[in-house]
């Protein structure tokens, strides 16, 4: 792995048992993920978008082990994740950090704030009682919050604020990776651009790698380095923020982009609009799984997997798409 890249997932798969009859043997799986793959390098961010139930936050949560992968590979700064013995696990996870999308879930109601954000310190067995205190209210400071917060519990405080204390917490032990599994979905808008531009101000004073999920694409491309976009399990598009938006390929991609709302009523927008429904992860379509779905799918669509390979224009701009030729401008 090279040293500038801090974490590498490959063919990862997420394949959850189905289970049924009087006897309640295994019957199907659930394809939740089905071979994703991709690097991040240290200081980048990279962006997963895609529709609810693509498998995006069961790839993050597999890359922290919270769930156990059914196969395939994870390095994280030249470490086998998949492979480590639970007491290296524990060790590494001050390294690797996660922002869950609902704040009031992820914190603990019974606990004030003071004892929610000196519990990474106590767990690694950080510092002394006293300098415990005085992180906590360094990080409190850091993300924009009063210091007499710490005596204060999880409900006494608004949905941006909340989201403020989960990422102080986050960022504790001082991560090098940190994973944002849609840290701003349940948010208004007016707070969402706030939250967005602390992480991104974290970002820059602490050297932070993130991993940013999302289903909004407007808040992925403000914050992405680059952008990989999931259907049903699998990667289908990954570029630079930048050119992904200006020339998406996949019809998938560029039916997502069509659906961003312009600001601007005089201007009329044409829109690429997805018929049918979202295939089942239990019971996928064979082929590529968008076919059913793609205005442009051929013969070979419906029989043919496409693997997620380079364009002839780009070795970088990766897509799985037949005929992914036919949309290069």
């Amino acid at each position: 792995m090279s040293q500038d890249v801090l974490l590498k997932v490959d063919d990862l798969k997420m394949h959850y048992p189905i289970r049924g009859g009087v006897l309640f043997r295994q019957i199907a799986n659930n394809y939740a993920v089905d071979g994703v793959s991709f690097e991040i390098n240290r200081g980048e961010t990279l962006g997963i978008v895609g529709e609810s139930g693509c498998g995006k936050s069961t790839v993050a949560k597999a890359i922290l082990r919270l769930y156990e992968p059914t196969a395939g590979a994870i390095e994280f700064d030249g470490k086998d994740i998949i492979n480590m013995s639970k007491p290296d696990l524990r060790e590494i996870r001050q390294d690797m950090q996660i922002i869950f999308q609902d704040p009031m879930e992820s914190l603990n109601s019974r606990h004030t704030v003071g004892t929610i954000l000196e519990e990474p310190f106590v767990i690694h067995g950080k510092g002394t009682r006293a300098e415990r205190r005085k992180w906590v209210t360094d990080l409190l400071d850091k993300v924009g919050l009063q210091s007499d917060s710490v005596n204060r519990f999880p409900h006494e405080f608004s949905g941006g604020q909340r989201q403020r204390i989960g990422i102080a917490r986050a960022i504790a032990l001082k991560p090098k990776l940190l994973i944002c599994d849609e840290p701003v979905s349940a948010l208004d808008v007016s707070i969402q651009s706030q939250i967005l531009n602390l992480l991104l101000d974290l970002q820059r004073e602490m050297d932070l790698t993130l991993l940013f999920i999302a289903h909004d694409l407007a808040v992925v491309k403000h914050v992405s380095d680059r952008i990989a976009v999931m259907y049903l399990g699998k990667i289908v598009e990954m570029n630079d923020a930048e050119s992904l938006y200006k020339n998406p390929v996949h019809p998938y991609t560029r039916a997502l982009l069509s659906s961003i709302p312009v600001p601007d009523p005089e201007r009329k927008k044409v829109h690429d609009v997805l018929t049918g429904e979202v295939p089942s992860p239990i019971n996928p379509p064979d082929g590529c799984h968008f076919h059913a779905r793609c205005p442009y799918a051929e013969q070979i669509c419906t029989k043919q997997r496409p693997e997620l390979t380079t364009t002839n224009s780009n070795p970088n701009w990766l897509v799985s798409c037949h005929l992914k030729e036919n949309f290069i401008n």
